[in-house]
């Protein structure tokens, strides 16, 4: 019996948390598709990952029925979940897609990247000769940037990291009570910040251009829009999304830069690597480990019979390092190409922001190492602890 035959992602083995890769590799050869005690599936393969993000007839985004005993549907993380772009099918999920993609355009988006730039640099200055890069740099853009999108008003934007990882919290596979407790109030909390914020919005519109809350507030031009549900729990998933994965990007690759010092040296010669560097970063270390779909009807999947209903678990971490698409999967190469990662899914659900991710992450670090060349980690280096997310909550290191 393979080892993984007894693997439980409710209940991972010691050390699964620290180092889940060696867990992933022994999936992808002995047991690709998995079928844990609770009879979900996991999947790790790239190409049956792949295959569930494209068939979009077959495998749903929808939650309801999964979440429903997990939160309880009278739960605020209930009617959050299902309620934001990422765990619903069309129409919802068209809908809400079509608004946001129409706000972060091409040329939107390079409309942000002063500001980007500026933020940056301000929290550059700020830094003394000791930091911890999570705290003082990487979960600090993405609030930012987030802010600017919803303009939140500068004083106002203390409680949204908070919110963020208490409602994200909820999500892990095995949630306990004061997580799901926690996750509850960040969502009235946020909920609650919303409807005023939103009042306000809609008493002064903002420019919708750049203003992505006015644009979800007047939906579409072909009057497409989104009930009040719809919006304030849509704006919660818009700072989630992007706060958590784009805080563990810049946080992974500046750890990785440290492990890898002569990959370091390489982008430090040629500063233009640093966009295959982030893609790189993006498969090596995915800010998002796991995603998860449920098959709609009886299917078949790599031999196994997958009857309707049954949650798929699709792990993302493993499948960026599938030795059947990447060579030398474990080899950290900032000139890997092609590189056909699924950090940001795939199919009609691949991320609506992964433009503005991209910007970040290359902003973020291609300032930090012209600032700081030479930096090093030093002190403590604290995983997030989450097994869907991956990332760190303490980066400390010397800049100085």
């Amino acid at each position: 019996m393979p080892a993984t035959a007894l693997f439980d992602l409710a209940a991972p083995p010691a050390g699964f948390l620290e180092d889940p890769f060696p867990t992933y590799a022994t999936l992808l050869r002995d047991t690709p598709v998995l079928r844990l005690p609770d009879g979900s599936v996991l999947l790790s393969r790239h190409a049956d990952l792949d295959m569930v993000y494209r068939d979009t007839a077959r495998f749903s985004s929808d939650k309801q029925a999964m979440f429903a005993p997990v939160f309880g549907r009278d739960a605020a993380l209930y009617t959050h979940h299902t309620n934001s772009l990422v765990f619903n099918d069309p129409p919802l999920h068209t809908r809400v897609r079509k608004i946001m993609a129409s706000a972060l355009t091409p040329r939107a988006i390079a409309r942000m990247e002063p500001g980007l730039v500026a933020t940056v640099d301000a929290l550059l200055d700020r830094m003394g000769p000791r930091v911890d890069l999570i705290e003082e740099f990487a979960s600090a853009i993405p609030v930012e940037i987030i802010g600017n999108l919803l303009d939140v008003p500068h004083d106002e934007r203390g409680p949204l990291r908070d919110w963020s990882l208490a409602i994200l919290g909820a999500l892990e596979p095995a949630p306990g009570p004061e997580v799901l407790a926690r996750g509850n109030t960040a969502v009235t909390e946020f909920t609650a910040y919303l409807e005023g914020l939103v009042a306000r919005r809609r008493t002064a519109p903002g420019d919708p251009e750049v203003d992505v809350l006015t644009r979800l507030i007047m939906g579409t031009r072909e009057g497409e829009t989104l009930s009040e549900t719809e919006l304030l729990q849509n704006c919660i998933f818009i700072l989630n999304a992007g706060h958590e994965t784009t805080t563990n990007l810049i946080g992974n690759t500046l750890a990785l830069l440290d492990d890898f010092p002569d990959a370091r040296a390489r982008l430090l010669d040629a500063p233009e690597l640093i966009a295959p560097t982030i893609e790189e970063c993006l498969r090596y270390l995915s800010p998002n480990q796991f995603g998860n779909r449920q098959a709609v009807e009886d299917v078949e999947i790599g031999g196994v019979a997958v009857p309707a209903g049954t949650v798929l678990h699709l792990c993302i971490g493993a499948a960026n390092r599938d030795p059947a698409v990447f060579d030398a999967p474990e080899t950290f190469d900032i000139t890997r190409k092609p590189n056909r990662h699924l950090a940001f899914a795939g199919g009609p659900h691949v991320c609506v922001g992964l433009t503005l991710a991209r910007l970040e992450g290359k902003v973020a670090v291609s300032r930090f190492l012209a600032r700081y060349p030479r930096y090093r980690l030093e002190g403590a280096r604290v995983p997030g602890g989450r097994i869907r997310f991956r990332g760190y909550a303490r980066l400390e290191g010397l800049v100085g």
